[in-house]
């Protein structure tokens, strides 16, 4: 008698924990259009790089001298590719540019690196308007990263981002300070 007591209570307690603790379910986003040759033209332009999470502090340190990042992503010169170009306003004010092709991989959501093919990338949707997440993975890291068409999108976007990858085992979090104005984009 007192076994099935005590299960049932340790069954209700499980209930009640999973309903207060219970991590938001994130959907992921389709990289390829209808025709399954491109990415959709709601993901191109100007994006902002607001957070990123991952399970150690490591996976985020390429991040820790960057006050800010702009990017522009754009369809690529030939099928199945994007072209993605970036300026990371550093803490010390310079500016520094960097550019990377991405390329569509048929039948899937992810996305390749080129020159990086340790490197996989795939895009989530955010709860948080004109946001999107990236999961980047590679040889031996993964870090999630939150953009925005918004430079400072509301604080509830950083907060639900952090929840979220909280539950995906990120225990390192890092918000971009973004005090100083964006750099530039060039378009060389």
């Amino acid at each position: 008698m007192f076994y099935q007591i005590w299960v049932a209570l340790l069954y209700l307690y499980g209930i009640i924990l999973n309903s207060i603790y219970q991590c938001p379910e994130h959907s992921q986003l389709t990289t390829l259009g209808v025709d399954g040759t491109e990415l959709p033209e709601v993901h191109l332009g100007q994006w902002y790089f607001i957070a990123g999470a991952a399970p150690t502090k490591k996976e985020l340190a390429t991040f820790d001298p960057v006050d800010n990042i702009v990017f522009n992503m754009a369809a690529g010169s030939a099928p199945m590719q994007l072209h993605l170009r970036a300026t990371i306003r550093m803490k010390d004010g310079s500016c520094v540019p960097r550019k990377w092709i991405y390329h569509l991989t048929e039948g899937s959501t992810d996305l390749r690196t080129e020159g990086r093919p340790d490197m996989k990338t795939e895009l989530f949707s955010s709860s948080c308007p004109g946001g999107i997440m990236l999961n980047e993975t590679g040889q031996g890291y993964q870090r999630f990263l939150l953009y925005n068409r918004s430079p400072y999108p509301p604080k509830k976007c950083v907060e639900e981002f952090k929840s979220l990858t909280s539950c995906l085992d990120s225990r390192a979090f890092l918000v971009t300070p973004r005090n100083q104005e964006p750099c530039e984009l060039s378009n060389n």
